[in-house]
């Protein structure tokens, strides 16, 4: 096999709990995650010529150890030893710096495609490990699915398929510091923790009603206090009659939900013109049968 092409899929946080700060460093989390249609576009091909070259369509995208996409390249070539070199071509859709696990996702694919391209045969847990070591929502990436992930976000339980929605994705023209935003935060003064249960309960049960009635994301309060424009813009699409709407990751990209594709399409229209956005787009959730990499815990 000399080359191998992967999606790598845009992420939601449906809930986003900081439980406190480990001695580590870390914050421990408890997330519940869903994966969306949006995706970059990965090939990964062998080369006689060692290295890493990694392109993309995407000028002002660093191409080298800068990269996570690059230096999962380059943690699998040390980790295995792997002769000559690969050549990444990465076409972007996921927006940059925008909490949706773009970058994170980029190192996922290359992992996976890595251990196909070289007949590895590296269990997901194998290639999770590695993944962590590069980023916390890596592990998650090659994972997929709907899922709770705890700890770093490298503890994961599969969850039942989210119901269908359709998904608005709102993202200013600046981007967040997640580093900053976590530096912000004081995890012992949090007031109101997402009623994580009651989430699994209503995934469970396909309770549309119920998962957007207990969206929540702790870190909203930091980055609104950061970037207050963020806070207007989850107020203007809950007032396009979205059913659900929430801050994905640190931010800055807002997320609402819709059952009725025209009724996200015109929010969508809405929002772009209201704020002079480039980018606000729709998307939709998926189920099991349209991603992941064909590994399983």
């Amino acid at each position: 096999m000399e080359s191998v092409k992967v999606k790598s899929r845009a992420k939601i946080n449906l809930t986003l709990d900081v439980l406190y700060r480990r001695e580590d460093g870390f914050h421990e989390l408890e997330m519940v995650m869903q994966s969306l249609k949006l995706y970059d576009s990965i090939a990964v091909q062998k080369t006689a010529q060692a290295g890493v070259f990694l392109q993309t369509d995407v000028p002002f995208l660093p191409t080298d150890e800068r990269n996570l996409a690059y230096r999962a390249a380059r943690k699998m070539q040390e980790a295995f030893a792997l002769p000559g070199g690969v050549q990444i071509c990465l076409t972007k859709r996921i927006p940059v710096a925008a909490g949706l696990a773009g970058g994170s996702g980029n190192a996922a694919a290359v992992l996976a495609a890595m251990n196909e391209l070289y007949e590895l045969n590296l269990s997901l847990q194998e290639l999770m490990k590695l993944g962590l070591t590069l980023g916390s929502d890596v592990p998650y990436c090659l994972f997929g699915k709907t899922a709770l992930a705890k700890g770093r976000g490298e503890i994961l339980e599969e969850l039942p398929d989210c119901p269908h929605f359709y998904v608005v994705l709102a993202k200013p023209d600046f981007g967040v510091s997640t580093g900053a935003v976590f530096r912000a935060l004081q995890a012992e003064k949090i007031g109101r923790h997402p009623d994580t249960a009651g989430m699994l309960r209503a995934i469970e049960a396909k309770d549309r009603a119920g998962i957007c009635a207990r969206l929540e994301n702790v870190l909203e309060p930091v980055t609104f206090q950061m970037q207050p424009q963020v806070q207007k813009i989850k107020g203007f699409l809950a007032a396009q009659g979205a059913e659900g709407v929430l801050m994905s990751g640190s931010g800055p990209t807002i997320f609402a939900l819709f059952t009725q594709k025209e009724a996200a399409e015109e929010a969508c229209q809405k929002t772009k013109e209201a704020f002079a956005m480039r980018t606000v787009l729709v998307t939709e959730t998926v189920d099991k049968g349209e991603q992941g990499y064909g590994l399983s815990l």
